[in-house]
């Protein structure tokens, strides 16, 4: 199950409806071995492309590079779908590479909603998992 705040899921849409009607992606960071998203890292799609993302390598070295050095990792991997439902297509399963991050799709195709939904992408198996929204990560939070 992915547990993340509302704050971060706004976040994340915003960058997709913002990228629209290109596929947006991004990473969020989490302290490593906590599996608690807390860092939204937008990145741009260096595809520019309705239909496919890649991020840009110098400014994924970059990001992965100050995750090494702040001892974190990508919690979540995310991008948009801009015509289709919020699921992995054959490309985007070939190039799941973080076994442990969580992998989010949001789908941008309707205007009045985005569909927000995760999966566990390992060896190519794709499992859909249950998404929890919180206002924060505090023990006494409300959903």
């Amino acid at each position: 199950m992915l547990t993340i705040e509302r704050a971060i899921v706004d976040q994340i849409v915003a960058h997709a409806r913002a990228d629209h009607p290109d596929e947006a992606c991004g990473v969020v960071a989490g302290a490593a071995g906590s599996d608690r998203p807390t860092r939204f890292i937008a990145m741009a799609n260096a595809e520019r492309s309705p239909t496919f993302y890649r991020f840009d390598s110098m400014e994924q070295f970059k990001v992965w590079r100050e995750m090494d050095d702040r001892d974190e990792e990508p919690v979540v991997i995310y991008h948009s779908h801009t015509a289709t439902e919020a699921y992995p297509s054959r490309t985007d399963i070939s190039y799941a590479s973080e076994p442990n991050a969580h992998y989010v799709l949001v789908s941008t195709r309707a205007d009045d909603e985005a569909e927000f939904r995760s999966y566990r992408i390992v060896d190519g198996e794709v499992d859909e998992e249950e998404v929890r929204v919180v206002e924060s990560y505090e023990p006494d939070s409300v959903d």
